[in-house]
This record gives C-alpha cells, structure tokens and sequence, in this order.
C-alpha cells in the first residue's frame, strides 16, 4: 500500500504519533497525535476500519482545567479495548497523566480518566506510555500499564514511575518508582512478555552518571518489581547519546536518546525473548542498536542493525514483534537517501535479530522544516510501528510532503 497522509484535510501540525491495532479485527486500526489544528495543542484521534486505506477524524476532550496535551500514545486488548494516555498541562505547567478507554473499537470514549496530577512548577509529569497485557498465556491478560516521567523543580532531575490498572483504565492504582529519582531520564519503554511479564525500561542520560540503559521486570502483573530500585535497576547496555540537535547543517529539531522494547509473544521457537532499540552516537553518528535478552536480565552485545552508510543520521527508532511468528521490525527516521531530507525505514528480521535487512517505507523524502523559512525546533519525540496480525507491519510517523507537519500511514 502507498503511504496515506491521515490528516492531510485539517490544518496544523501533527506529531508523536502511536498505533496500536486490533487482533481479532485487523482492519480496525486506531492512531493518536498531537495536533494543534484548533489552534492549541489536543489529542487527535484517527480511525481506519479498511486497513489503513481510509481514515476517520475527531480530537478527544480535555478534562476541564487544562488547556493543552501532548504525547499521546495507545494500546490494544481483547475483545474490543483500545486505550489512550496522554499528558495534560496547562499555565501553571501542571504535568498530568490521563488516559481515556474505548470498549467499542474507537467508536465512542468514556470521559478521562486522571492517573496521576502534577503538582505546578513541582512536580511535571511528563511523557506516558501506556502498554496493555494480551498475551494469550498470560494470567493478567487485560491488566493496563503506565510509565511516566515526573520532572522535579523542571531541573535535570527525574525518575520513571508506573501504575497499573486491573479495569482496563477505568481506575489506576498507587504509583510506584522504577528507576533512581537523580536520573535524567525522558521517556519509558513498556513490554508485555509470553507469561505476562512487564518490562519497564529507560535510558539514563544525565551527564554525571553512568549513560546506560536499563530494565526491570515484574513477574506478578506489575505488583512488585527486580531487582529492587535501592540496587539498580538490570543493565542492558552502555550508551552514547545522541547531541540535540543532530550535526547535520539547518537540522534544529530536538532528538531524544529514548529505549524501545518489544517481546515475542508467539508459539514459537524465540516466544519469550525480549528485544530492546535505541538510537546511539557510539560510531559519530546517529544508528541505531539492537540487543536481545531471553529472560529481561542477560543482554546480547548491541549492534547495529540499520545497515545505513557511515556519517548517515538514524533515530527515533520504534520496535515490533508478531505475536504470530515473532517477526522482528524496527522502524526508524533516517537521512541516509537524500543527507538533508528525511525518510522512515523499516528493519526487519526473521531470525530473532540474528541478521536484519531494511527497506524504505516513506514514499516521500520530505523536509524536516517544512514551509518555515527557519529551522523547527520540534518535529515530534517519537513515531510509532505495530503488527497488524498476523504479520504485516502497520507504521506511523509525521513527515511535511504537504509544507505542514502531518502524520502518515505505512507498512
């Protein structure tokens, strides 16, 4: 299928987008964005019921008291569940988690739901990232899960929390620290393994401690957490950060160094094996790694799986896995056709991450700055890949081929 530009009707920007699609009907794929087209930051939302060919188009409501989302992401579960968190602010820069739940494929929306309020200019509770259980082994099948980043006196000081729901977003229980509270850290990774097993992971970046990327692991549907956060959370891998913006001349967009996680869900030989990406300046540029783990603690040597020359510019990478044969891709911005203009490529392999090879999805190379006479600070933090079932890639990602920020479909 050619790329299908989703908002290319409405006016704005549209970025950070996140797909997730249903198992029992394929068709039926929901996305979400921030767009501004009514003039301040909202939560769009987008439909497909044809397989990505045609989309519907609607914003989803704030709760009363902020005037502003941002980073919206969304999850599937059986039979009909799609679940949505976001970040509200408003002013006062009051950081906080919502989310909203859907028990009819996307159709209609239950009011949000508040998972955690920020505290001012004290505490901003940034970047969500919510991951739904629907492994069919699992015993928590259904469980939702929460992690997010809470930024302490808007300083260089942050941690990664987590909540988890046992209604499907309905209520949120207590939250619980993941990571060490002196870190620098932007956004969480969540995974949902073969036996329900949670993965929460996170890349430390504060340049006075160790730059690594790190998991924990919860074996009881996200009650307690190994090893414990007083001795560190399981180590990955070392990392070298990306510089913000890349080096390449008029890029001025923001690139976070941030971790991807996928599991093997499948029956088959890898089900259980966890996969983390990440893009990574290790070789003087910006690639991106892989590494693998059977159980969440013993990690594989990173390697790089782009294949993209050397000096190219490879970021925001997003993982998936079939949960039908555990095929593994990776989508991923990169330079590397035009050196200035961007495109999404997708690495894929069919071997556990043994070898990857890659191939363009982005029918466009477009300009990161779009129509702007000067370079854009933002082109958005994240894009998005899923598997539709039982084994084709569903992406999503922003580009400008129409001089504004839009958000496209591919696979």
């Amino acid at each position: 299928m050619a790329n299908v530009n989703i908002t290319a009707a409405l006016p704005g920007n549209h970025i950070e987008p996140s797909i997730a699609v249903s198992t029992l009907n394929p068709n039926i794929m929901c996305v979400v964005a921030v767009e501004d087209s009514t003039g301040t930051a909202l939560t769009g939302f987008y439909r497909s019921i044809d397989g990505g060919a045609t989309w519907s188009t609607t914003v989803l409501p704030q709760a009363p008291g902020y005037m502003s989302a941002e980073a919206p992401t969304i999850d599937y579960t059986f039979p009909d569940t799609f679940i949505v968190a976001v970040h509200y602010f408003n002013e006062f820069m009051d950081g906080t988690i919502a989310t909203y739940t859907s028990f009819d494929n996307g159709v209609t929306f239950n009011p949000p739901v508040i998972v955690q309020r920020g505290f001012g200019l004290y505490v901003h509770n940034d970047e969500p990232f919510i991951a739904v259980d629907r492994s069919p082994s699992s015993p928590y099948r259904g469980n939702a899960y929460v992690g997010y980043t809470p930024i302490y006196d808007l300083s260089q000081n942050s941690a990664i929390f987590f909540q988890r729901s046992l209604d499907e977003g309905i209520t949120w229980e207590r939250p619980l620290r993941i990571s060490d509270p002196r870190g620098e850290l932007d956004r969480a990774a969540l995974a949902v393994g073969l036996a329900g097993e949670l993965y929460v992971g996170f890349i430390q970046t504060r340049s006075d401690l160790p730059t690594n990327a790190y998991v924990r692991v919860s074996l009881d549907g996200g009650v307690s957490f190994n090893p414990p956060v007083t001795r560190g959370a399981t180590f990955i891998a070392s990392t070298v950060p990306v510089p913000s913006p890349l080096p390449v001349p008029n890029y001025a967009f923001r690139v976070q160094t941030n971790l991807s996680l996928g599991t093997d869900i499948s029956a088959g030989q890898f089900g259980g094996f966890v996969y983390a990406v990440w893009n990574d300046f290790r070789l003087g540029y910006a690639d991106v790694f892989f590494s693998r783990s059977p159980d969440g603690l013993l990690w594989s040597t990173p390697v790089t799986i782009t294949g993209a020359p050397a000096g190219s510019q490879n970021f925001s990478p997003s993982i998936t896995v079939s949960p039908s044969n555990g095929t593994v891709r990776v989508i991923y911005y990169t330079n590397r056709v035009n050196g200035f203009l961007l495109d999404v490529f997708v690495a894929e392999s069919f071997n556990a991450g043994v070898s990857f090879a890659n191939r363009r999805i982005s029918d466009v190379s477009t300009n990161p700055n779009g129509n702007s006479p000067t370079p854009v600070p933002l082109i958005g933090d994240y894009i998005t890949a899923a598997t539709k079932f039982p084994d084709t890639l569903a992406a999503v990602w922003n580009d400008s081929r129409l001089g504004k920020q839009d958000i496209i479909f591919g696979n």
